[in-house]
């Protein structure tokens, strides 16, 4: 199924994006470590340029991942039935049963960072200490995909610490050579941000920040948010598992416990925070809850083995099935709308087809470009930017004139048909009417409007303009208006990336 939607739905507008960074051999973007890119890379060197291709790393992503919780669980409980519920536990999350095949960061870090749980797991069951040395490779490949990786720190802190074994790691050399590979394997991008003058930090570091005042709507999305996404029954399923996980691991210092609990509840409660004042984008939460899956196995095992009252092992047992198979059949219903189903149920704000339709702006540029003689493109926003580029392909050239901070490092797009030549710029109204364009000498001569429609629905409509007379500066120095980036309002909406 996951395979189906990754190859008959068109790619969303930061798939787009990060498939422009696959084409770079720049050691780190300003949004994200590099993980990303490889990944999408490793696709489409088997698959070329294709849907599934820039997806494949995903559907790939997802089956390490379901293996290395199932080798925790197996571990920890010795229980096939737990193997098996952790194994369908995220098949029934639209998070990771449908969306695991929408590449992004997170995609990149999430079998990185189970990878990381694992060892630690296996650092506890076998006592080799040598296993802390494979969890801070994880860890690296982890933070190579996505800086939150970071807030798993605190669960490792606390499995090392709160156990009676603390005083053996603290003096012993294996945790810090293992802080200290993942300092290694972290090196690139160190040494970007360092040539880029701390561009990347600087970025996170202000949308982290970033203060604004008390929302009830940014919190109620966020709720909503992760009901929808890992399951109007699983969430509270999971939840409850976690908890009782963390009462137990805590009570009894029992250190896979903590550190599956930890893990979890540190960055959720982290976030619902955040959620207060400011918009907690869809895919954030989203490395956290595979320890949640598996704390909420484990914990079924447990209960009985405890000796809790038959009525809460019957009823914690019967709500697991529950939603196992709700959560299924929810990700199978999804899976049908957006592939099978002609109806838009949900109107402009539908996540999927608010990013769809961009052929059509394609072939009237495609054809403007004819008519004017035109052999480059314009754009003034990351997201027209990445699905022009996707189309063409590197048959014409496309520069986002603005933001070029998103650029540093980047190859030569291909001056020499840009340099004095006439141009297109595309551009959603009303966004075309930039302030910038005041500061260069471009003429621009209207050509038409053009809808982006998804099943009936106007999803945006486009400018089409011809420039004349400029040639954008594809390095504009960092004071330039046309250098600096934008961070909006809750760090997620258009012309900003938000994953």
């Amino acid at each position: 199924m996951r395979l189906v939607y990754a190859g008959v739905l068109d790619l969303r507008t930061d798939e787009a994006y990060y498939w422009t960074w696959s084409k770079e051999s720049a050691l780190a973007f300003l949004d994200h470590p590099p993980g990303i890119a490889w990944l999408i890379r490793f696709g489409t060197a088997i698959f070329g340029d294709t849907n599934l291709g820039v997806r494949f790393g995903g559907i790939v992503a997802m089956l390490v991942t379901q293996l290395l919780l199932a080798d925790i669980v197996r571990r920890v409980t010795h229980d096939v039935r737990a193997v098996i519920l952790v194994v369908l536990l995220p098949e029934a999350a639209l998070y990771y049963g449908l969306l695991m095949a929408k590449v992004s960061p997170d995609t990149a870090m999430i079998p990185c960072a189970v990878a990381m749980l694992w060892s630690l797991v296996r650092l506890h069951e076998s006592g080799n200490p040598r296993w802390w040395l494979a969890a801070g490779l994880f860890a690296g490949l982890a933070l190579l995909s996505k800086f939150t990786a970071i807030m798993l720190l605190p669960a490792v802190a606390a499995f090392a610490l709160v156990p009676d074994w603390r005083r053996r790691w603290l003096l012993s050399p294996w945790p810090w050579l293992a802080a200290l590979i993942a300092v290694v394997v972290f090196m690139p991008v160190l040494i970007w941000n360092a040539q880029h003058d701390w561009a990347s930090f600087r970025f996170q570091f202000v949308r982290a920040v970033a203060t604004h005042q008390l929302s009830f709507r940014t919190i109620g999305e966020f709720i909503g948010l992760q009901f929808g996404l890992v399951g109007f029954v699983l969430l509270p399923v999971v939840l409850s598992g976690v908890t009782l996980t963390a009462w137990r691991g805590y009570r009894a210092r029992e250190p896979v416990a903590i550190l599956l609990s930890t893990a979890v509840l540190v960055p959720f409660l982290y976030f619902l925070w955040k959620s207060l004042t400011l918009r907690v984008g869809d895919t954030w939460p989203m490395f956290l809850w595979p320890a949640g899956f598996a704390a909420t196995a484990i914990n079924l095992v447990m209960l009985p083995r405890e000796g809790w009252p038959d009525w809460i092992v019957k009823s914690t047992f019967w709500w697991a099935r529950v939603a196992v198979i709700s959560g299924i059949a929810f990700v199978v219903g999804v899976f049908f709308y957006y592939v099978a189903a002609p109806w838009n149920l949900i109107g402009r704000t539908d996540p999927v087809g608010g990013e769809a339709g961009y052929e059509q702006v394609v072939a009237r540029a495609e054809m403007q470009l004819q008519k004017t003689g035109a052999t480059w493109i314009a754009t003034s926003d990351y997201r027209t930017y990445a699905m022009l580029r996707w189309y063409f392909n590197g048959r014409v050239p496309v520069i986002q004139i603005n933001e070029r901070g998103r650029f540093q490092g980047f190859r030569d797009p291909g001056m020499k048909a840009i340099k004095d030549h006439p141009g297109l710029y595309v551009a959603r109204e009303p966004d075309h009417r930039l302030p910038l364009w005041d500061l260069t000498t471009a003429k621009r001569q209207p050509l038409e409007r053009v809808e982006r429609v998804w099943r009936g629905i106007v999803m945006d409509t486009y400018a089409l303009e011809k420039l004349t007379g400029w040639t954008p500066d594809l390095s504009p120095p960092p004071d330039s208006p046309l250098f600096r980036w934008r961070v909006l309002a809750g760090g997620e909406g258009r012309g900003v990336s938000h994953s």
